[in-house]
Protein backbone atom coordinates (compact mmCIF):
# COMPACT_ATOMS: atom_id res chain seq x y z
CA UNK A 1 0.00 0.00 0.00
CA UNK A 2 1.36 3.40 -0.95
CA UNK A 3 2.11 5.57 2.08
CA UNK A 4 0.06 8.79 2.21
CA UNK A 5 2.32 11.82 1.97
CA UNK A 6 2.43 14.11 4.99
CA UNK A 7 1.95 17.24 2.90
CA UNK A 8 -1.29 15.92 1.41
CA UNK A 9 -2.63 15.32 4.90
CA UNK A 10 -1.78 18.77 6.11
CA UNK A 11 -2.51 21.03 3.10
CA UNK A 12 -4.69 23.99 4.03
CA UNK A 13 -6.74 23.93 0.85
CA UNK A 14 -8.14 27.41 1.46
CA UNK A 15 -8.09 28.33 -2.24
CA UNK A 16 -9.84 25.10 -3.17
CA UNK A 17 -12.47 25.76 -0.51
CA UNK A 18 -13.26 29.14 -2.02
CA UNK A 19 -13.35 27.74 -5.54
CA UNK A 20 -15.89 25.06 -4.63
CA UNK A 21 -18.46 27.65 -3.59
CA UNK A 22 -17.65 30.39 -6.09
CA UNK A 23 -17.62 28.30 -9.27
CA UNK A 24 -21.42 28.05 -9.38
CA UNK A 25 -22.06 31.70 -8.48
CA UNK A 26 -23.36 33.53 -5.36
CA UNK A 27 -26.79 31.91 -5.23
CA UNK A 28 -25.35 28.41 -5.35
CA UNK A 29 -22.85 29.37 -2.65
CA UNK A 30 -25.65 30.68 -0.39
CA UNK A 31 -27.81 27.57 -0.81
CA UNK A 32 -24.80 25.33 -0.20
CA UNK A 33 -23.97 27.11 3.03
CA UNK A 34 -27.60 26.78 4.15
CA UNK A 35 -27.73 23.09 3.20
CA UNK A 36 -24.72 22.13 5.32
CA UNK A 37 -25.38 24.32 8.36
CA UNK A 38 -24.96 22.16 11.49
CA UNK A 39 -24.34 23.24 15.11
CA UNK A 40 -20.56 23.57 15.51
CA UNK A 41 -20.30 21.22 18.49
CA UNK A 42 -22.15 18.48 16.57
CA UNK A 43 -20.06 19.03 13.46
CA UNK A 44 -16.86 18.84 15.52
CA UNK A 45 -18.00 15.53 17.07
CA UNK A 46 -18.71 14.15 13.60
CA UNK A 47 -15.24 15.16 12.41
CA UNK A 48 -13.67 13.56 15.48
CA UNK A 49 -15.14 10.25 14.39
CA UNK A 50 -13.91 10.46 10.79
CA UNK A 51 -10.45 9.51 9.50
CA UNK A 52 -8.20 12.59 9.94
CA UNK A 53 -7.05 12.66 6.32
CA UNK A 54 -10.69 12.73 5.19
CA UNK A 55 -11.39 15.74 7.42
CA UNK A 56 -8.51 17.69 5.87
CA UNK A 57 -8.78 16.53 2.26
CA UNK A 58 -12.56 16.36 1.83
CA UNK A 59 -14.69 17.76 4.65
CA UNK A 60 -13.06 21.19 4.79
CA UNK A 61 -13.85 21.74 1.10
CA UNK A 62 -17.62 21.46 1.53
CA UNK A 63 -18.31 24.99 2.79
CA UNK A 64 -16.92 27.79 4.93
CA UNK A 65 -18.47 26.47 8.13
CA UNK A 66 -16.98 23.02 7.64
CA UNK A 67 -13.58 24.51 6.82
CA UNK A 68 -13.73 26.62 9.99
CA UNK A 69 -14.32 23.54 12.14
CA UNK A 70 -11.79 21.40 10.24
CA UNK A 71 -9.13 24.07 10.83
CA UNK A 72 -10.02 24.79 14.44
CA UNK A 73 -7.54 24.37 17.27
CA UNK A 74 -10.19 22.77 19.49
CA UNK A 75 -10.82 19.94 17.01
CA UNK A 76 -7.18 18.87 16.79
CA UNK A 77 -6.47 19.44 20.48
CA UNK A 78 -9.40 17.16 21.34
CA UNK A 79 -8.25 14.62 18.76
CA UNK A 80 -4.81 14.57 20.39
CA UNK A 81 -6.40 14.08 23.81
CA UNK A 82 -8.58 11.18 22.68
CA UNK A 83 -5.74 9.40 20.90
CA UNK A 84 -3.19 9.95 23.65
CA UNK A 85 -0.88 12.41 21.90
CA UNK A 86 0.43 14.93 24.39
CA UNK A 87 3.57 17.07 24.63
CA UNK A 88 6.38 15.32 26.49
CA UNK A 89 6.89 18.58 28.34
CA UNK A 90 3.45 19.60 29.60
CA UNK A 91 4.56 23.23 29.93
CA UNK A 92 5.16 23.51 26.16
CA UNK A 93 1.83 23.98 24.38
CA UNK A 94 1.94 23.25 20.61
CA UNK A 95 1.55 26.33 18.43
CA UNK A 96 -0.30 24.26 15.83
CA UNK A 97 -2.34 21.36 17.19
CA UNK A 98 -3.14 19.97 13.74
CA UNK A 99 0.54 19.82 12.80
CA UNK A 100 1.33 18.34 16.22
CA UNK A 101 -1.34 15.67 15.72
CA UNK A 102 -0.15 14.51 12.29
CA UNK A 103 3.53 14.50 13.31
CA UNK A 104 2.74 12.44 16.42
CA UNK A 105 0.58 10.07 14.39
CA UNK A 106 3.37 9.41 11.91
CA UNK A 107 6.22 9.45 14.41
CA UNK A 108 8.30 6.28 14.20
CA UNK A 109 11.85 5.07 13.75
CA UNK A 110 12.74 5.55 10.08
CA UNK A 111 15.73 3.19 10.34
CA UNK A 112 15.14 -0.46 9.47
CA UNK A 113 16.58 -3.29 11.60
CA UNK A 114 18.13 -0.89 14.15
CA UNK A 115 18.99 -3.61 16.71
CA UNK A 116 20.50 -6.33 14.54
CA UNK A 117 17.58 -8.68 15.04
CA UNK A 118 17.77 -9.55 11.34
CA UNK A 119 21.53 -9.69 11.03
CA UNK A 120 22.91 -7.05 8.69
CA UNK A 121 19.70 -6.74 6.65
CA UNK A 122 18.82 -3.19 5.47
CA UNK A 123 22.33 -1.89 6.21
CA UNK A 124 24.93 -0.99 3.59
CA UNK A 125 28.38 -2.10 4.72
CA UNK A 126 30.92 0.66 4.05
CA UNK A 127 33.86 -0.91 5.86
CA UNK A 128 34.11 -4.49 7.13
CA UNK A 129 37.53 -4.56 8.78
CA UNK A 130 39.09 -7.26 10.89
CA UNK A 131 36.72 -10.21 11.22
CA UNK A 132 33.79 -8.12 9.89
CA UNK A 133 30.56 -6.93 11.47
CA UNK A 134 28.38 -9.44 13.32
CA UNK A 135 25.11 -9.22 15.25
CA UNK A 136 24.82 -11.04 18.58
CA UNK A 137 23.08 -10.91 21.96
CA UNK A 138 23.85 -8.01 24.27
CA UNK A 139 26.74 -8.58 26.70
CA UNK A 140 25.22 -6.44 29.46
CA UNK A 141 21.52 -5.48 29.83
CA UNK A 142 20.43 -2.43 27.83
CA UNK A 143 18.49 0.38 29.61
CA UNK A 144 15.58 -0.60 27.35
CA UNK A 145 14.95 -4.17 28.42
CA UNK A 146 13.33 -5.02 25.07
CA UNK A 147 16.73 -4.61 23.36
CA UNK A 148 18.29 -8.08 23.22
CA UNK A 149 20.73 -7.83 20.31
CA UNK A 150 23.45 -5.49 19.08
CA UNK A 151 25.93 -5.06 16.25
CA UNK A 152 29.57 -5.74 17.11
CA UNK A 153 32.72 -4.41 15.42
CA UNK A 154 36.10 -6.08 15.04
CA UNK A 155 39.79 -5.05 15.06
CA UNK A 156 39.61 -3.21 11.73
CA UNK A 157 37.33 -0.24 11.07
CA UNK A 158 33.69 -1.29 10.63
CA UNK A 159 31.21 1.25 9.26
CA UNK A 160 27.64 0.82 7.97
CA UNK A 161 24.92 3.14 6.70
CA UNK A 162 21.28 3.58 5.74
CA UNK A 163 19.79 6.13 3.36
CA UNK A 164 16.28 7.33 4.26
CA UNK A 165 14.10 8.63 1.43
CA UNK A 166 11.74 11.06 3.19
CA UNK A 167 9.15 11.23 0.42
CA UNK A 168 8.96 7.42 0.28
CA UNK A 169 8.35 7.50 4.05
CA UNK A 170 5.38 9.85 3.62
CA UNK A 171 6.98 13.29 4.13
CA UNK A 172 6.59 15.14 0.85
CA UNK A 173 8.92 17.96 -0.30
CA UNK A 174 6.51 20.87 0.22
CA UNK A 175 5.79 19.74 3.78
CA UNK A 176 9.48 19.40 4.65
CA UNK A 177 10.32 22.77 3.10
CA UNK A 178 7.47 24.69 4.75
CA UNK A 179 7.39 23.20 8.25
CA UNK A 180 10.94 21.88 8.72
CA UNK A 181 9.96 19.57 11.61
CA UNK A 182 12.63 18.53 14.10
CA UNK A 183 14.70 15.50 13.08
CA UNK A 184 15.94 13.57 16.13
CA UNK A 185 18.94 11.24 15.97
CA UNK A 186 19.68 8.65 18.67
CA UNK A 187 22.25 5.85 18.91
CA UNK A 188 23.35 3.53 21.74
CA UNK A 189 26.91 2.23 22.03
CA UNK A 190 28.99 0.32 24.59
CA UNK A 191 32.54 -1.05 24.85
CA UNK A 192 33.70 -4.41 26.19
CA UNK A 193 35.18 -4.09 29.66
CA UNK A 194 38.38 -5.97 28.75
CA UNK A 195 39.28 -4.20 25.47
CA UNK A 196 39.65 -0.59 24.38
CA UNK A 197 37.48 0.59 21.49
CA UNK A 198 36.28 3.59 19.53
CA UNK A 199 32.90 4.75 18.24
CA UNK A 200 31.93 7.24 15.52
CA UNK A 201 28.73 8.56 13.96
CA UNK A 202 27.89 10.87 11.07
CA UNK A 203 24.35 11.87 10.05
CA UNK A 204 23.68 14.08 7.02
CA UNK A 205 20.58 15.85 5.73
CA UNK A 206 20.74 15.64 1.93
CA UNK A 207 19.06 17.46 -0.95
CA UNK A 208 17.49 15.88 -4.05
CA UNK A 209 20.94 15.32 -5.55
CA UNK A 210 22.08 13.69 -2.30
CA UNK A 211 24.38 16.59 -1.47
CA UNK A 212 24.72 17.56 2.24
CA UNK A 213 22.66 20.46 3.60
CA UNK A 214 23.56 19.88 7.26
CA UNK A 215 25.78 17.36 9.03
CA UNK A 216 26.16 16.00 12.55
CA UNK A 217 29.63 14.47 12.99
CA UNK A 218 30.92 14.66 16.58
CA UNK A 219 34.46 13.68 17.53
CA UNK A 220 35.30 9.99 17.79
CA UNK A 221 34.58 8.54 21.24
CA UNK A 222 37.39 6.42 22.76
CA UNK A 223 37.20 3.87 25.56
CA UNK A 224 40.16 2.56 27.53
CA UNK A 225 40.67 -1.09 28.41
CA UNK A 226 39.11 -2.18 31.74
CA UNK A 227 36.15 0.17 31.52
CA UNK A 228 32.68 -0.16 33.05
CA UNK A 229 31.23 -1.39 29.69
CA UNK A 230 28.01 0.56 30.32
CA UNK A 231 25.68 1.71 27.55
CA UNK A 232 25.97 5.32 26.34
CA UNK A 233 23.48 7.28 24.21
CA UNK A 234 24.38 9.74 21.46
CA UNK A 235 21.55 12.18 20.60
CA UNK A 236 21.17 15.18 18.34
CA UNK A 237 18.25 17.22 16.96
CA UNK A 238 18.35 18.96 13.57
CA UNK A 239 16.32 22.20 13.66
CA UNK A 240 15.79 25.15 11.28
CA UNK A 241 17.78 23.38 8.58
CA UNK A 242 16.19 25.24 5.67
CA UNK A 243 14.38 23.97 2.56
CA UNK A 244 15.53 21.18 0.29
CA UNK A 245 15.95 18.20 2.63
CA UNK A 246 14.92 15.03 0.80
CA UNK A 247 17.10 12.28 2.30
CA UNK A 248 18.85 11.42 5.57
CA UNK A 249 22.08 9.43 5.51
CA UNK A 250 22.92 7.66 8.79
CA UNK A 251 26.45 6.27 9.22
CA UNK A 252 28.09 4.79 12.32
CA UNK A 253 30.73 2.29 13.36
CA UNK A 254 34.02 1.79 15.12
CA UNK A 255 36.55 -0.89 16.09
CA UNK A 256 38.63 -2.23 18.96
CA UNK A 257 41.92 -0.44 19.65
CA UNK A 258 44.04 -3.47 20.54
CA UNK A 259 43.73 -5.44 17.30
CA UNK A 260 42.44 -8.63 18.89
CA UNK A 261 41.08 -11.24 16.52
CA UNK A 262 37.33 -11.71 16.87
CA UNK A 263 34.74 -9.20 18.02
CA UNK A 264 36.09 -7.04 20.83
CA UNK A 265 35.15 -3.67 19.32
CA UNK A 266 32.36 -1.22 20.05
CA UNK A 267 28.79 -2.53 20.31
CA UNK A 268 25.94 -0.54 18.72
CA UNK A 269 22.16 -0.95 18.91
CA UNK A 270 18.72 0.71 19.01
CA UNK A 271 19.70 3.40 16.48
CA UNK A 272 16.87 5.81 15.68
CA UNK A 273 15.89 8.63 13.29
CA UNK A 274 12.52 10.32 13.98
CA UNK A 275 10.57 13.23 12.51
CA UNK A 276 9.16 15.04 15.58
CA UNK A 277 6.95 17.99 16.52
CA UNK A 278 9.08 21.06 17.27
CA UNK A 279 10.35 21.06 20.84
CA UNK A 280 8.93 17.59 21.57
CA UNK A 281 12.18 15.66 21.27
Amino acid sequence: MKRKAMGAAYSSGSASSRNVSSAAGPSASHSQEHLFTVPLEILEEIFLNLPPHQVVSNCRLVCHQWAEVADSESLWRERCRREGYRPRDASKIPKDWRLFYFLCRKRRNLLKNPRGEHGMKNWQILENGGDNWIAEGVMVPHPNETVKKNFVTSYGMCRKSQLINLEAEGYNPSFMDHFQPDIKISDWYAPRWDCGSEYEICVELLNQRKKPIQKFAPQTVYFEQWNDQKWNQMTYVFQNYGPGVRYIRFIHGGKDTQFWAGWYGIRITDSCVEICPAGDT
